[in-house]
C-alpha cells in the first residue's frame, strides 16, 4: 500500500530528465505542488545556474521537500577526460550548491532527496551488497561517494538527507530498456560479456513509489539502495527479455566488442557485476510494485506511450 502524505511544496531539480518527467505529475497526482528547480524560467518554478553557483536561498522558502536528480548521463558517451569532468560538475557542483543553500534558509525544508547510484560499489562479483558496503575506488565509486558527500551542508544544518542508490531504471520510454529494445525486437538481443554478471534494476513505477516512500518515513536518512529484491544476471535479463517479446535472446555481444566500442564506460557499467540488496527498504515497510523482473517487463513491454495495453 502506497503512504499517503500531507500535501507539500516539492521543489525538483532534474524536472525534465527521464525521472523527474515521471515524477512531477505523480506528485501533482497526489496533491503536492510540484516547484521545478531550472537553468531557464518555468512557470511556477525556480531558476538556478550551477556553474556560476547562483541560486537565490530565498526563492527556496516555503518548499517542504526538495528531491535532486540533476545530473548528466552516465551512459552518454565514452568517458574522454573531458567527459568525465562533465559527469563530475554536473553532478557535485549542483548538490553542493543546492546543500549550501538549504542549510542557509531560516525555514528549510524537512528533507533533501539527492539521488546517487549503484556505481559506487564498483565491481564486486558475487558479493551481497547491503547499504553497509564500502564504496569503490574507481571513477564511478569515488563520483558517487562525493556525490553523496557533497550534500553535507544540509545535513550539518539538521535536513534529513537521503541518497536513493538507482540501479538500472526500466521504462520503455528512456533509459537502458528504450535503446534495448530494437535489436531485441528483432531477434538479435543476448548476454553481454559473459553474462554472469549481476544486474541491478528497478522500474520506474518503483522509482517513483520509492521516491514517495523516502518523502513519507521520517527515519530513513542516508543511503538507500533503490533496486528491486529479485537478484538477476545480465544473461537473465536478456532472457527475461526475449519472454516478454515472444524472440529469442541468445545472440551473445562480446566483452571486447563492447570495450571497443564504449570503453572504460562499458567496463564500468555494461560489464561490472553488483548484486545489491535493497536492505532498508524492505526493512522500512516499503511494498514493491515490481517485485519480479518478468512481471516487470511484461507490464512494460506492453504498455503504449498512450497507458494502453499493447503487443
Amino acid at each position: 500500500m502506497e503512504m499517503a502524505l500531507e500535501p507539500m511544496r516539492i521543489a525538483i531539480t532534474g524536472a525534465s530528465g527521464m525521472i523527474g518527467q515521471a515524477l512531477a505529475p505523480f506528485l501533482a497526482a497526489r496533491g503536492h505542488t510540484v516547484v521545478p528547480v531550472s537553468r531557464r524560467a518555468v512557470a511556477g518554478g525556480i531558476v538556478w545556474d550551477p556553474s556560476q553557483g547562483s541560486l537565490d536561498p530565498g526563492a527556496l522558502e516555503g518548499i517542504d521537500a526538495v528531491v535532486h536528480l540533476a545530473g548528466e548521463n552516465i551512459a552518454g558517451g565514452r568517458w574522454t577526460t573531458e567527459r568525465k569532468q562533465l559527469l563530475r560538475d554536473s553532478r557535485i557542483k549542483p548538490t553542493r550548491l543546492l546543500a549550501d543553500r538549504l542549510s542557509r534558509m531560516a525555514h528549510p525544508p524537512k528533507v533533501l532527496i539527492s539521488a546517487s547510484a549503484v556505481g559506487i560499489y564498483g565491481d564486486r562479483g558475487d558479493e551481497l551488497l547491503d547499504e553497509h558496503a564500502r564504496p569503490a575506488t574507481d571513477f564511478l565509486g569515488t563520483l558517487a561517494t562525493d556525490w553523496e558527500a557533497a550534500a553535507d551542508p544540509a545535513r550539518a544544518a539538521g535536513i534529513r538527507v537521503v541518497h536513493p542508490r538507482f540501479g538500472v531504471v526500466l521504462t520503455p520510454f528512456g533509459g537502458a530498456l528504450a535503446k534495448l529494445l530494437p535489436p531485441f525486437r528483432l531477434g538479435l538481443g543476448g548476454p553481454v560479456g559473459s553474462g554472469k554478471q549481476w544486474m541491478p534494476w528497478i522500474a520506474l513505477a518503483d522509482v517513483l513509489g520509492v521516491i514517495n516512500h523516502l518523502l513519507a518515513v521520517a527515519s530513513l536518512s542516508g543511503a538507500v539502495n533503490a533496486v528491486a529484491p529479485e537478484h538477476v544476471t545480465n544473461a537473465q535479463f536478456g532472457a527475461s527479455l526475449g519472454r516478454a517479446l515472444h524472440r529469442p535472446a541468445v545472440i551473445p555481444l562480446p566483452a571486447f566488442a563492447v570495450k571497443l566500442a564504449f570503453g572504460e564506460m562499458a567496463e564500468a557499467t555494461l560489464l561490472a557485476s553488483q548484486r545489491v540488496v535493497p536492505r532498508v527498504l524492505d526493512e522500512s515497510g516499503y511494498q514493491w510494485q515490481f517485485p519480479t523482473l518478468d512481471g516487470a517487463l511484461e507490464h512494460l513491454i506492453g504498455t503504449d506511450a498512450a497507458g494502453r495495453r499493447a503487443r
